[in-house]
């Protein structure tokens, strides 16, 4: 077949897998889903895939994908929220604990009653951010798939019972959170210096072979740009949620040839793990609210291994304290940034890889990723 054609099908596929995920990015933005634009894009991708259509994102979009994701994660540390951590030394110092005992306690889980490996179980146990915690999955060599429904169900378990747990507690709360947009308000200078800084902290992480080079140097690179404010550059919110489709699609089409027991198999570990970490994270929340003065909603909020997003839109609608909030869902997110790569080098030298590449889809419809069904 001359090479002409080839590339014509794959730019065919490439298209029809973009168009693809943003129709359901926006289905599920315009119905107020949780997470939408990653939930919406990755699922309408993998949807098609199962049924047969030929899914594929280019590498250097993927990759570019994961560079802005980066950079925009680093967008969240910020003068006030840094200052917030020295401000309640307690909570901030138990929330990090209680981050790194929901990783090792979902962790264990996945691996040892579902039989994960180690990194895809890392991973799928992660209380990061999805998009932050997929972002790496796939830079890392994990079993996407099975991370991608682990952390989908537990974004939506999240948004669905903390609202309706307030409510009980007499807060009103929304059954949903959405995304809201930022504000473009950097100049182009700013954002050519945010640019090429994150990718110089990019290259350097990926001379020294540190994990996840590209997600982790532009968050790097960025995070110290924001935090010592030396600039404040929002990126465009269509830049980031593009770049979040994109990403919602890579994951998506490796969900090709994945046999129905299998996703079952996937749900009932997400399940599981979900109350792992719900457990986990209530009993420190109780314990902060023994030790302090704080509410117990402020509480619930901040611990909850939500996005970070959605966690201030609820805060906010609720007249919850935004700094409080914004300062223990930083101190999570910089605990999960600073000691996920330190997992991810002990689970590289201890557990065992899984037989999915990066990049690769199951050549066959028997072949078993990192996570078999039990």
């Amino acid at each position: 077949m001359p090479a002409w054609t080839l590339d014509k099908r794959r730019a065919l596929g490439a298209f029809e897998t973009l168009v693809v995920a943003a129709a359901g990015a926006l289905l599920f933005v315009w119905i107020n889903f949780p997470a939408g634009l990653i939930c919406g894009s990755m699922l309408a991708v993998a949807a098609a895939a199962l049924a047969g259509r030929p899914m594929a994102v280019p590498a250097p979009l993927a990759m570019t994908s994961f560079f802005i994701i980066g950079m925009s994660l680093g967008a969240v540390v910020t003068q006030q929220t840094l200052h917030g951590i020295v401000e309640w030394p307690v909570s901030m110092g138990l929330i990090s604990i209680s981050t790194l005992c929901m990783t090792v306690g979902t962790m264990c889980y996945l691996r040892f009653v579902h039989g994960w490996d180690m990194r895809s179980a890392l991973y799928g146990g992660c209380p990061g951010g999805m998009a932050q915690v997929i972002t790496l999955a796939v830079q890392g060599g994990a079993d996407v798939r099975g991370v991608a429904i682990v952390q989908t169900v537990r974004v939506i378990f999240i948004s669905v019972s903390v609202p309706a747990g307030l409510a009980l507690l007499g807060f009103p709360a929304p059954a949903t959170a959405t995304l809201g947009a930022a504000t473009f308000n950097a100049s182009w200078l700013d954002l050519l210096i945010m640019v090429v800084f994150s990718l110089a902290t990019a290259k350097l992480l990926g001379l020294i072979r540190f994990p996840a080079s590209m997600v982790f140097g532009a968050m790097l690179g960025s995070g110290i740009l924001h935090g010592t404010g030396y600039i404040d550059a929002a990126l465009p919110w269509w830049f980031v949620s593009g770049a979040v489709v994109v990403m919602g699609a890579t994951v998506g089409q490796r969900f090709a040839n994945t046999p129905p027991r299998m996703l079952f198999a996937y749900l009932g570990a997400a399940v599981g793990s979900f109350t792992v970490a719900a457990s986990i994270c209530t009993a420190f929340a109780v314990l902060v609210s023994a030790l302090t003065n704080a509410r117990v909603a402020d509480l619930i909020i901040s611990f909850s291994p939500g996005a970070q997003d959605t966690m201030m839109v609820l805060a906010l609608s609720l007249n919850i304290d935004p700094v409080f909030v914004g300062a223990h869902q930083l101190s999570r997110f910089l605990t999960v940034s600073l000691t996920l790569p330190l997992f991810v080098h002990f689970v590289t030298r201890t557990g065992r890889q899984p037989k999915d590449g990066v990049g690769e889809l199951p050549k066959k419809p028997d072949d078993k990723p990192g996570a078999p069904p039990s």
